[in-house]
């Protein structure tokens, strides 16, 4: 599962855009707090620290420790936004995260087997549906990663989420059909080799229904 992450976050008083803008000046980023029955709470935090655990790849799927100036808040990011243009940092927003509680989070997929695939030893190709899957899970027991194995997949099999096993306690929130994870397809230059076949053995039925034509005039 994983590991909750502790930074820490400052009280924000000022607000509107003119004061978010002097905050990134100041490499801080302002974000949210809000649920667990209690009122929304405006927070900054340090840009590089935050940036870290972004970029990191499974920031949506890590619970936090806020320490707000002493305080300490269990969160989970529920909200990124980015400048479309510049992509850094803009917002956060936090959900804050109880004892015990459950929640809804999407968890990476993280595919083994691919050197012994039937299908992709033959050039097939891997078509990933679901590069990650939303699954409902203990908020204290969040999965890192979902290990999808594609070994013994030959080209037009697939993966679906009834031959994956998950960690105790945690479900798919997609509950009422086997949905797709991946399946092996045929690369772009075996469908070409196939469409040559194809075209060759057409043309070649052409010229033998051509030479029983010319033998039928005779």
């Amino acid at each position: 599962m994983a590991e909750m992450v502790e930074f820490k976050a400052e009280p924000k008083s000022a607000t509107g855009s003119t004061a978010a803008r002097r905050m990134r000046k100041k490499d801080s980023i302002p974000a949210i707090i809000y649920g667990g029955n209690k009122p929304t709470e405006m927070v900054t935090l340090e840009r590089k620290a935050l940036w870290k655990q972004v970029s990191s790849g499974h920031f949506n799927s890590t619970v936090y420790m806020l320490d707000i100036g002493g305080r300490k808040e269990r969160v989970i990011p529920r909200e990124v936004q980015l400048d479309p243009v510049r992509d850094f940092l803009l917002h956060v927003d936090f959900l804050r995260v109880g004892k015990g509680s459950r929640i809804d989070v999407e968890v990476p997929v993280h595919f083994v087997g691919e050197d012994v695939s039937p299908g992709m030893k033959r050039g097939g190709a891997l078509n990933v549906v679901r590069h990650e899957i939303e699954l409902n899970c203990p908020a204290d027991a969040i999965p890192e990663a979902i290990e999808v194995s594609i070994a013994g997949l030959d080209i037009g099999d697939g993966v679906h989420i009834s031959s994956i096993t998950l960690p105790d306690n945690v479900h798919p929130t997609i509950a009422d059909r086997d949905f797709t994870i991946a399946t092996i397809t045929m690369s772009s230059g075996m469908q070409a080799d196939v469409e040559e076949a194809e075209e060759k053995a057409e043309g070649e039925d052409g010229e033998e229904k051509a030479d029983e034509e010319d033998e039928t005039k005779e």
